[in-house]
C-alpha cells in the first residue's frame, strides 16, 4: 500500500520556507531544495509505476491504480486548492525552491495530466485486457449480452431508478451545485413539441458500487447503466446525448481556534462549509460535446488549464473493489502476522500477559510483520479489564468504525478507571469519524480532551498507570502509527512498549500539558515538538560533524514519510560538506537535493513503495556500538515540527537499536531494490543487478524473516 492520504496535508504559511535564507546559510547555493509539489507528484508517478510494472500481481496493479487516483484527488482538493486560495488572496510568495507560485501551479497543472493520461492509458490498454484474460470482464454497456442488459435494467428500476434526481438547467432552474469528487451525467435532451434543447445534470448516487456485476466476473460501470436508461428519466422527451463528468473541489478546513471548548462545534460547522468549496479540477471523458463542456466551464468557474480529458471511464478508485475480489492466485501471497515473540514464546491459544513480559524488557514491534491486536490492542484491552490498573491515558489521531481500542477504552471508563483520551478531531479527512467517537467516549465517561489551541496532536501515545503491591508503575506504548488495527495490517509502523520509569514520567508529564497547563519543555527520554524536537534533531547532526573531524565514527540516518524542513535539510547538507555519510530513506516528499557536488555529494536518498505503506519514522545518529536511535511520530516538515504535538522516544535497548539500525542499513543499501533521487529531482527506479536478477524486496525479506522465525519456533 502507497496511500499518501495521512501525512498529506499543507502548510499554510505564505510561502514554504522555515529559514531558508537564514544568515547562518547564506553561503549555501539558493537552488539547494527541490519543489515539494514536483516531489509529490513523482511520489505518485512511483506509484503508478508498480501499477505499470507486470511482475507485481495483476489484481494489486489495479489496486495500485486506484490509490494512484486516490491520492491525485487528495492532492487537488488540498495542495492545489491552498495554492490557488493563496494565489486569489495574494498571500503567495515564492517557494523554498525559489518558484513563483503561478509557474508551481502551471506545473501541476501539465505533470498531473500527463500521469492522468498515463493511468487512463495504462487501464486500458494493459489492466482491464489482462484482466480479462483471466476472466474478469470491465466492460461497458454495449459488450454486455442482452440477457446481461436486462438484468441490469431490472436491477435499474429497482435500486437506481428511485434514487436519482435528475436537474434541469432553464430560466426558471439555475445550474445546480455539484458536489466534490461525484460522477455525474450531463445530459442533453430535446422537447419534440418545441424542437427545443435542455440540459439536464443527474448525480449517480454514491453509495452505488463504482462497477456494477452483469454476471459472474463481468463488471460495467454504474454510470453506463444509468445511461442506457435515461429515457426512464425523462419521459416525453428525446435524449441527444450525454457525458460523465467529476469535479473536485476544495475540502481544506479553516476553523479558528478561539478556545479547545468551542473546537467541536466550529469544526462541525466547517465541516459543512467544506461541501462548498470552489472547483479545482473538471473531469470529463474526451468524447464530451464542446458546448456541454463550455456551459460546465462557465457554471463551474472553472479555467480551461483545470479541464482534464480522459478516455473512460472516470474515477478509478472504484478499481479497489475489483482488487478485492477473491482471487488469491492474482494478489500478493497472503501474510497473517504472528504474536511478538518476546510477548509469547510459542504461539498458543492463551493470550500473552502484555504486562508481564514488558515488566521483563522493553519490546520493539515492527507492524504489519507484528501483530497489532496481540500487542497494542491488547495492551489496551489487558488494560481495560485489569482490576489493578487505575489509569489509561491515550491519543486517538486515526481509529477504525468498530475500533476495538474505543471500546476497550469505553469499557475501562464504566468499570471505573480513570481514562483521558486525546481525539484529535482535525485530523484530515476522519473530521466526521473523530467528532462521532469523542462523543461516544465522553457518553461512556471518559474525560475526552481536543489538545492545545492551534496545534494538532498527531503523536502516537497510550500510558497505562497500575496498582502493583504498594507503588504504581507506568507502562507505556510510543509508536509511528495511528491506533486503527485495519490500517495496522496493512501500513509499516515501529512501536515501544516499555515500563521505563523514565519514560513513564515524561509521557505523565506530557499528558498533564495536554489535557491542562503544564509548560514542561524538558523531557527525560523523549524529544517533543514544537518546542524541542527540531533543534534536537539538528543538535545531533551537528553532533556527529563534531564526531567526524575528530576521527570518531559518524553517520545519519532518517526513515521518515516526507522531509521538506528547510533548516534540518540545511543542516544534513552541512553534515555531507564535513564528510559525514547521510543517508534518506523517504517514502513521499522530499525536498533535499542529493548528490550535488560541495553540497551534498555524501548524502543518499532512497524510496521504498510496496504492498505495504512504509510508514514509520526513524532517526539514528553514529556508527558502530555507540548508536543513538529515535523512533516517533514526526514527519521533517513544518507542519509536524511547528504546528503539531509530535513525539520521539529514543530507544535505550541496544538490541533494539541494532535492530532498527539494521532495517536503515538495508532499506538504503544498493542491493535493495528502491527508487533512486538524483539531484535532479528526478527519481530512477533500481529493481535488477548488473546481470538482470531482482534485487532484494524489502518487504518480502521481512516477512520471509518472520515467517522463518514461527517455522522454527524462535
Amino acid at each position: 500500500m502507497v496511500e499518501e492520504r495521512p501525512e498529506h496535508s499543507p502548510d499554510h504559511s505564505s510561502g514554504e520556507s522555515s529559514g531558508a535564507l537564514s544568515p547562518e546559510h547564506a553561503d549555501l547555493p539558493h537552488d539547494r531544495f527541490l519543489d515539494r509539489e514536483r516531489s509529490w507528484l513523482a511520489f505518485n508517478q512511483r506509484v503508478l509505476e508498480l501499477a505499470e510494472d507486470d511482475s507485481t500481481p495483476l489484481l494489486e496493479r489495479a489496486r495500485f491504480l486506484s490509490i494512484f487516483a486516490s491520492n491525485l484527488d487528495e492532492f487537488f482538493m488540498v495542495r492545489v486548492a491552498g495554492l490557488k486560495r493563496r494565489i486569489a488572496t495574494g498571500v503567495a510568495t515564492r517557494a523554498a525552491s525559489g518558484r513563483r507560485p503561478r509557474d508551481v501551479l502551471e506545473t501541476i497543472w501539465t505533470s498531473s495530466r500527463a500521469l492522468m493520461e498515463r493511468q487512463a492509458e495504462c487501464f486500458e490498454r494493459t489492466i482491464s485486457p489482462a484482466l480479462a484474460a483471466e476472466g474478469i470482464h470491465l466492460l461497458r454497456w454495449p459488450d454486455l449480452t442482452e440477457q446481461e442488459q436486462t438484468r441490469l435494467f431490472s436491477f435499474f428500476r429497482k435500486r437506481i431508478f428511485p434514487v436519482l434526481t435528475p436537474l434541469a438547467v432553464d430560466p426558471a432552474h439555475p445550474f445546480p451545485y455539484i458536489s466534490g469528487l461525484s460522477l455525474n451525467l450531463a445530459v442533453v435532451v430535446r422537447n419534440p413539441a418545441t424542437g427545443h434543447k435542455h440540459f439536464a445534470r443527474v448525480k449517480v448516487p454514491p453509495l452505488l458500487a463504482r462497477f456494477l456485476e452483469a454476471s459472474a466476473q463481468r463488471y460495467v460501470p454504474v454510470e453506463d447503466v444509468i445511461a442506457a436508461h435515461l429515457e426512464e428519466l425523462f419521459p416525453g422527451m428525446e435524449v441527444l446525448d450525454h457525458h460523465i463528468f467529476r469535479v473536485t473541489r476544495n475540502e481544506d478546513l479553516e476553523v479558528e481556534e478561539d478556545d479547545a471548548e468551542n473546537l467541536l462545534q466550529a469544526l462541525e460547522k466547517e465541516l459543512l462549509r467544506r461541501r462548498f468549496g470552489p472547483p479545482v479540477r473538471l473531469e470529463v471523458e474526451r468524447s464530451i460535446d464542446r458546448e456541454v463542456l463550455d456551459l460546465l466551464i462557465r457554471e463551474l468557474k472553472i479555467t480551461e488549464e483545470e479541464v482534464y480529458a480522459l478516455a473512460g471511464p472516470l474515477d478509478l478508485t472504484g478499481l479497489d473493489d475489483i482488487a478485492s475480489l477473491d482471487r488469491p492466485e492474482l494478489k500478493f501471497p497472503k501474510f497473517i502476522a504472528g504474536t511478538h515473540r518476546d510477548l509469547a514464546e510459542v504461539e498458543s491459544a492463551t493470550a500473552p500477559d502484555i504486562f508481564g513480559a514488558v515488566r521483563e524488557r522493553d519490546v520493539l514491534l515492527h507492524h504489519p510483520y507484528d501483530s497489532f491486536s496481540t500487542s497494542v490492542q491488547l495492551f489496551v484491552e489487558q488494560a481495560a479489564a485489569d482490576p489493578d490498573v487505575l489509569a489509561i491515558k491515550q491519543t486517538l489521531y486515526r481509529t477504525s468504525g468498530d475500533s476495538p481500542i474505543v471500546d476497550a477504552l469505553i469499557d475501562a471508563a464504566e468499570s471505573g478507571k480513570q481514562v483521558l483520551v486525546l481525539v484529535e478531531i482535525k485530523a484530515r479527512f476522519d473530521e466526521h469519524a473523530n467528532i462521532k467517537w469523542a462523543r461516544k467516549l465522553e457518553q461512556a465517561g471518559c474525560h475526552v480532551v481536543y489538545g492545545l489551541v492551534g496545534l494538532k496532536t498527531h503523536s502516537k501515545l497510550c500510558l497505562v498507570v497500575r496498582q502493583e503491591g504498594d507503588h504504581l508503575r507506568r507502562y507505556a506504548h510510543i509508536g509511528t502509527g495511528n491506533y486503527h488495527p485495519k490500517t495496522a495490517r496493512m501500513y509499516e509502523d515501529i512501536g515501544l512498549l516499555t515500563a521505563d520509569p523514565d519514560v513513564g514520567a515524561d509521557l505523565s508529564d506530557l499528558f498533564n500539558r495536554l489535557s491542562g497547563y503544564s509548560r514542561r519543555d524538558n523531557y527525560r527520554r523523549l524529544l517533543v515538538a514544537p518546542r524541542s524536537l527540531r533543534d534536537g534533531l539538528i543538535s545531533r547532526i551537528r553532533r556527529e560533524v563534531v564526531n567526524h573531524r575528530e576521527g570518531r565514527p559518524a553517520a545519519v540516518r532518517i526513515k521518515v514519510n516526507s522531509i521538506v524542513d528547510e533548516r534540518v535539510i540545511d543542516a544534513l547538507y552541512r553534515a555531507s560538506q564535513a564528510g559525514v555519510p547521510v543517508d534518506v530513506w523517504v517514502r513521499g516528499i522530499c525536498a533535499l537535493r542529493p548528490g550535488v557536488p560541495g553540497l551534498s555529494e555524501n548524502i543518499r536518498v532512497r524510496s521504498i513503495l510496496g504492498r505495504f505503506l512504509e510508514h514509520s519514522r526513524v532517526y539514528a545518529f553514529g556508527s558502530g556500538g555507540d548508536t543513538e536511535v529515535w523512533l516517533g511520530s514526526p514527519d521533517l516538515m513544518h507542519r509536524n515540527l511547528d504546528r503539531r504535538i509530535e513525539v520521539l522516544v529514543k530507544v535505550a535497548d541496544p538490541a533494539h537499536r541494532h535492530t532498527l539500525n539494521r532495517l536503515l542499513a538495508t532499506g538504503t543499501s544498493d542491493s535493495t531494490a528502491s527508487w533512486h533521487l538524483g539531484p535532479d529531482g528526478g527519481w530512477t527506479r533500481h529493481a535488477v543487478d548488473e546481470d538482470g536478477a531482482p534485487l532484494r524486496d524489502m518487504q518480502e525479506t521481512l516477512i520471509e524473516a518472520r515467517r522463518k522465525r514461527r517455522g522454527s519456533g524462535n
